[in-house]
């Protein structure tokens, strides 16, 4: 590999900084969001969707999977989505079982 492909392939500070400010924004919003009250549903649907750019963030240039092959990407993704789906499955009988205990 020539020095030109290795650079290309290199991330900068600038890029980086960018990437941190971003995050650090999006977690900013997430603590506000934690502090003022909405609905429920409404909150977690933006509570999780800042979660998972946060995480597309992190895992493409904290992790430098933006500059690996694709067969890479569909190699991970996929597992990803099933530990995901096991996790889900595997907690959600006991969320709905203490959502029956919740006094109201």
């Amino acid at each position: 590999m020539s020095a030109h492909e290795t650079d290309a392939h290199a991330g900068t500070t600038r890029l980086y900084l960018w990437v941190w400010g971003w995050l650090l924004a999006m977690t900013a919003i997430e603590v506000y969001l934690a502090y003022i009250h909405l609905a429920p549903t409404l909150m977690l649907t933006l509570l999780l969707g800042l979660s998972v750019v946060k995480a597309a963030l992190i895992i493409a240039y904290f992790m430098h999977l933006r500059f690996e092959r694709l067969s890479l990407f569909l190699t991970l993704w996929p597992i990803t989505i099933l530990c995901i789906t096991l996790i889900l499955l595997f907690f959600f009988p006991d969320s709905a079982r203490l959502r029956e205990l919740r006094p109201y």
